[in-house]
């Protein structure tokens, strides 16, 4: 069952047919990860945690490479969640899994080297803030509500916000007990 093209969507959590249906729906579901029933954001963390791994360890960017593929993954999530935000006319989506991709690749990148528990500890504070949406993430993610390009950036930028607080904490971390 698929829906006319510019009305929302009868179910609250798409399916496979949804997500291959359009590139920016793919993306914007992280290839899957979306259709998790059971806490997608998580899920879509975890996913972004295994792709840096395994991209870090067979492509070895290095830190210009990063930059440049995180900001190319930022303006292509942007757009994929502007696009299926629009599509189900669901302002922030909870299938909507890229931000979490991207921020949790940016939190990973900026705060290495570490090994697998530092990794560990990354993602988990990532999610607290993520979930918890603490003060300047609760900010961020009332800041941008809306339709159109503005509400695909705000779905990205409150991901954005908790990856800074969580590097906040990790520079603290390392500041005062220099691990």
């Amino acid at each position: 069952m698929t829906a006319p093209r510019d009305e929302p969507l009868p179910w609250p959590v798409p399916s496979a047919r949804f997500m291959l249906a359009r590139l920016s729906h793919l993306v914007a579901l992280g290839f899957g990860a979306g259709l998790a029933r059971i806490a997608p954001g998580t899920v879509g963390t975890l996913w972004g945690w295994a792709a840096f791994v395994v991209i870090d360890a067979l492509a070895a960017p290095g830190d210009f490479g990063w930059a440049v593929i995180i900001a190319a993954a930022l303006l292509l999530g942007w757009w994929a969640a502007t696009a299926t935000a629009r599509r189900t006319g669901i302002a922030d989506p909870g299938f909507v899994v890229i931000d979490e991709i991207v921020a949790i690749w940016l939190v990973l990148w900026v705060a290495a080297p570490q090994g697998l528990l530092g990794q560990a500890v990354c993602f988990g504070l990532f999610r607290l803030f993520d979930a918890a949406k603490p003060g300047p993430v609760a900010w961020a993610d009332q800041a941008f509500k809306g339709s159109g390009w503005r509400g695909g950036w705000g779905v990205m930028f409150d991901d954005l916000v908790a990856a800074f607080c969580t590097l906040l904490v990790v520079a603290l971390w390392r500041f005062v007990w220099g691990g």
